[in-house]
Order: C-alpha cells, then sequence, then structure tokens
C-alpha cells in the first residue's frame, strides 16, 4: 500500500469516527491526514507528510477550539429568530428582595428578573433571555 492510500484510509476512518462523536475535532484532524494524502501524491517524503497532517490538523483544533471558547458576540439573548418567546407576555405575581421572580411560561416555571430599578407586579414582556432567565419589562 501505498502513502497516499493510507492517508486517505486515514481521512475516511477519522471522518467516521467524527460522524460517531460529533465533536468536530475529529474532523478538523481527518483534514490534516487529507492534507498528508496530497502531500504524498507530490511526491515528499513521509517525514514532511507527517508535518504536514501535524501542522493542518493541529492548526485545524486549535482555530477550532478558540472559535468554540469565544463565540461571535451579539444581541443572541434578545434576537427573536433564536428565541420565539422574546415578545411574550407573562403575568409576574410578586417580586423578592433581590429584584428575582418565578413566572409560568409555556407550561413551565421560570426564574425572571428585569433591568427596571422598580418591580411592580402585573404584566411583563419577555425582552431577553440570559442562560435558563428571562428578562422582563413592564407592560
Amino acid at each position: 500500500m501505498n502513502a497516499s492510500t493510507f492517508w486517505w484510509m486515514a481521512t475516511g476512518a477519522l471522518v467516521i469516527a467524527e460522524l460517531l462523536s460529533g465533536t468536530f475535532y475529529l474532523l478538523m484532524l481527518s483534514l490534516g491526514a487529507a492534507a498528508a494524502a496530497l502531500a504524498a501524491h507530490a511526491g515528499l517524503e513521509m517525514t514532511a507528510q507527517v508535518i504536514t497532517a501535524a501542522l493542518v490538523g493541529g492548526a485545524g483544533v486549535v482555530l477550532w477550539n478558540l472559535k468554540s471558547k469565544h463565540p461571535p458576540t451579539g444581541a443572541d439573548a434578545a434576537d427573536t429568530h433564536i428565541h420565539l418567546d422574546i415578545g411574550a407576555t407573562v403575568d409576574v405575581q410578586a417580586w423578592d428582595a433581590q429584584g428575582m421572580t418565578h413566572v409560568k411560561h409555556r407550561g413551565a416555571q421560570w426564574e425572571a428578573t428585569s433591568h427596571s430599578v422598580t418591580h411592580t407586579p402585573g404584566l411583563h414582556r419577555i425582552v431577553e433571555i440570559t442562560g435558563s432567565r428571562l428578562v422582563l419589562e413592564k407592560i
């Protein structure tokens, strides 16, 4: 078996493993193996192929890790295309001393807060979702 065949088989095995795990890190390593296969087709020595696989795959893993740890900033918490609950109304019965409340929304109890300084009971609109906490504004 020649070197390029080995690298293409390694690429396929890494892609299959990626499909089973779903982490994207193995996909980055498979890109490295594919780059090594191309290096083998170009006639580079085995040492150069291994270095190519390590550099391309390693760079892919590092870049994916950086992307995963630092998602693009934006107003996703208030984006109505992502959170269909934005704009819905809830009834607040009472607020606690820390400015928190629990409201029933879509059949479940949610913890909620408000950016407002005064907290009064009544109807409120959901303006943002931060984690599993609703951010409300008085209507």
